[in-house]
Order: C-alpha cells, then structure tokens, then sequence
C-alpha cells in the first residue's frame, strides 16, 4: 500500500477519536445535567394553616401553643396520594370542597387536621407522654420491651418505627431522661413525619375511611369522648374548605324552616 493510503487512514482514526471524545463528552454532560435536575427537585409549595380553638386559646394564656413550622412539616411529608381523589369521601365532613381546591390549599387543610389531631391527643404539648391502662392498649411495646407508652404531639409508640418505618431511635433514646425534648420520638418533625405516614397508610393503602372504629387514633372513632374532642377542633378549617359557607347555607335552612312552622 502507497503512503497516500496510509495518511488517509490516519486522517480517519484522528477524526473518528476527535468524534468519540466530543460523545463522552456530550454524553458526560448530559448525564450530569441529569443528575444535578435529580439534586434540585423542587419543593412543595406550602402556606400557614389557621388557628385551631385550643391553640388560640393557649395564645391568650401563654401556654404551648403549635409551631407555624410544625404545618411545613406535615406539608412536605404528604404524599401525593393524600392531594388526590384517592383521599376518603369523609374527608368533606370537614373540607366539603377538598376535592376542587388547589394542592396548595389540600396542603393547608392537612397541617389544620394534623393540628387538631395534636390538640386533641397531646393538647399540643410535644413532651406529653402517657401510660395506658385499658387492657386493649395496656400491652408490651415490642421495641422497647415494656409496657407500650404513648408519646409526644400525636401520641405515638417505637413500634411504629417498624410498622411504618418512621424515624424513632429507641437505642439511643433509651439513655435519655423521660422528657428530654431530644428524643427521636419527641422531636416534632419526626412524630409528625410519622403520623402522616400511619394516616396515609390508613387511608389510602388500605382504603379505610378517614373516621373509622378500626383506625390508629381512637380520637379519630366515632362515638368516643376523644372524637367529640377533636371535631371542636375541626371548627376553623382553611377557607378554601368551604365549611363555614356551608354552615351559613344550613343556617338560613333551618331560619327558613322555622318562619315557617309560626305562620
């Protein structure tokens, strides 16, 4: 072969080498772009949700009241199952138009149903810890291996750290005084993170209804005293919900109604 065949051929391979790199590159360049889209997953966009009555009253007496922050928690940590229409029918009883409101407002609601829940197990108070001693509940905590106790805003127990995989560390909060607020299963974020996991779990997963007699949270049975608690906490949802229009149509009813019978 001549030498004009030989520098042809190395024309080739220089250029099919100069091709390959620019590739790699390319290639190197997309998949890091890929990755840092992965890094920068936007967040949800979240807003405060109301008072409920108890924690306004606290305000007024100074006591512990809910953290603003404590709604941001529970925002973030909703799946997005708990935004859709997979969410129960009896979630209307008290968000009569969950179903046509935006994410951002299904956001709010849930902080506000989160917030009542706390009122009505802990009184808001993220220390709370309380031993049972009703045969039902009065049983061993597999975890710790004594007697089951209920703790912090939702009341909950180190067995939820392997039925629902929530964030409770009882190794190392076995060291710790009783109500030190540095507890795994104290600290809000992760009893909060918790509840809305056991609640999606609830309602979504194993499709029972928000209000069932064989929920978690004996505060969400109807029928009980801890129930007819919580529902004087559900009296100022988000706006969004519709409620109090509701009550304002029912009201005019029932005035209607009662002109009525006296004519």
């Amino acid at each position: 072969m001549d030498a004009a065949f030989w520098a042809r051929f190395r024309r080739l391979c220089a250029g099919l080498s100069v091709g390959l790199a620019l590739c790699t590159s390319g290639c190197t360049k997309h998949e890091a772009q890929a990755d840092d889209a992965v890094a920068v997953k936007p967040q949800p966009v979240t807003k405060p949700a109301p008072a409920t009555p108890i924690d306004a009253k606290k305000v007024e007496l100074g006591g512990d009241t809910w953290d603003p922050e404590w709604d941001m928690i529970v925002e973030k940590a909703l799946p997005p199952a708990m935004l859709s229409r997979r969410v129960p029918r009896d979630v209307r009883r008290f968000c009569p138009r969950f179903y046509v409101m935006s994410d951002v407002d299904k956001r709010a609601f849930w902080a506000y149903f989160f917030q009542a829940l706390a009122g009505a197990e802990a009184g808001l108070d993220p220390e709370t810890r309380v031993r049972h001693t009703e045969p039902a509940v009065a049983v061993r905590d597999d975890v710790t291996g004594r007697q089951v106790r209920s703790e912090g805003l939702l009341q909950l127990t180190y067995e939820d750290q392997e039925r629902y995989g929530c964030d409770f560390d009882w190794q190392a909060d076995r060291k710790l005084p009783a109500k030190d607020p540095a507890k795994t299963i104290l600290q809000p974020k992760n009893n909060l993170e918790c509840g809305v996991k056991i609640l999606s779990h609830q309602v979504i997963d194993q499709h029972k209804p928000l209000f069932s007699q064989t929920g978690y949270w004996s505060t969400l049975q109807p029928g009980t005293v801890s129930y007819r608690v919580f529902v004087k906490q559900m009296t100022n949802p988000p706006l969004a919900c519709g409620l109090h229009a509701r009550a304002t149509v029912a009201e005019r009813r029932k005035a209607t109604e009662t002109q009525a019978a006296h004519r």
